[in-house]
């Protein structure tokens, strides 16, 4: 365990943006399932609100860029066949 307060401080910061970044990556991700179980109309509607959730986790750091340009190409080109 730390003794020094500023790594206590460290261990507490740490905790709480591991917690969000959790939050929001789980979220994203219910949001992406929903959004391949829902219909091609509802879908349309759905996939910029999704598209959007997967640029701020790119942005904040919790996802890779490359990993958000690829789930967004394939959210996209699902809606676009329908399947």
């Amino acid at each position: 365990m730390a003794n020094h307060s500023a790594t206590k401080k460290d261990v507490r910061q740490a905790n709480k943006r591991r917690d969000k970044n959790k939050y929001y990556g789980k979220t994203t991700r219910n949001a992406i399932r929903d959004l391949k179980a829902s219909k091609s109309d509802e879908a349309g509607k759905k996939l910029p609100e999704v598209i959007s959730m997967i640029d701020k986790l790119a942005k904040r750091g919790i996802i890779h860029k490359n990993k958000a340009a690829n789930l967004k190409s394939k959210l996209t080109k699902k809606r676009a066949t329908g399947k």
